[in-house]
């Protein structure tokens, strides 16, 4: 099962490398990371997403909470949660072939965002079925060039991750902090 986990940790050089040596020690293979600044400056958000069964998933979060700048971990698998990609394809577009993959683009709700005598690179952004739907009808007309930015996951609702944003002055219950199993 894939398991998706949102990470805060503190933006200091050298954190990424020590998470990802503990997928690494842990024989884990990590399938999305992406990183990036949150609202507070010295915090950074991890979204990772990893194979693993229920009792793997327990250990991996454990084992997050081990390392020293991990302020919060969440599994939000099985949470409401908006789920997104990223992903800039190129493909061959002669003229002939240009205008249908314009419409195909249109379809899938996908943009164009530059345009070469032989090419066309399309960007698009949305779950991984979808991403995944509009490069099969391109193939086709010859996929040049993809990459992809991974996942990005944020749980629905008013508050993101109950403590992750918490400052000094409020008041934080039990109820608010995810603890380590």
């Amino acid at each position: 099962m894939l398991n998706t986990y949102v990470v805060y940790v503190e933006n200091k050089p050298g954190v990424l490398t020590r998470v990802a040596s503990l997928f690494r020690r842990r024989a884990f293979n990590i399938d999305s990371l992406t990183v990036g600044r949150t609202e507070k400056p010295e915090v950074s958000r991890m979204t990772i997403t990893v194979e693993a069964d229920h009792d793997q998933a327990r250990r991996i979060e454990a084992n997050l909470y081990k390392l020293v700048n991990v302020l919060l971990v969440e599994n939000i698998t099985d949470q409401p949660a908006i789920v997104r990609d990223l992903a800039m394809i190129k493909v061959a577009a002669t003229h002939e072939a240009r205008s249908h993959v314009l419409e195909l683009a249109s379809v899938f709700r996908a943009r164009v965002v530059d345009v070469a005598p032989e090419s066309l690179t399309i960007e698009i952004t949305g779950a991984e079925d979808k991403i995944d739907g509009l490069l099969e009808v391109l193939r086709p007309y010859g996929v040049l060039e993809m990459v992809r930015t991974g996942i990005v996951a944020m749980r629905r609702g008013k508050s993101s991750s109950p403590g992750a944003t918490a400052s000094a002055d409020e008041d934080v219950t039990e109820e608010d902090v995810s603890h380590s199993v």
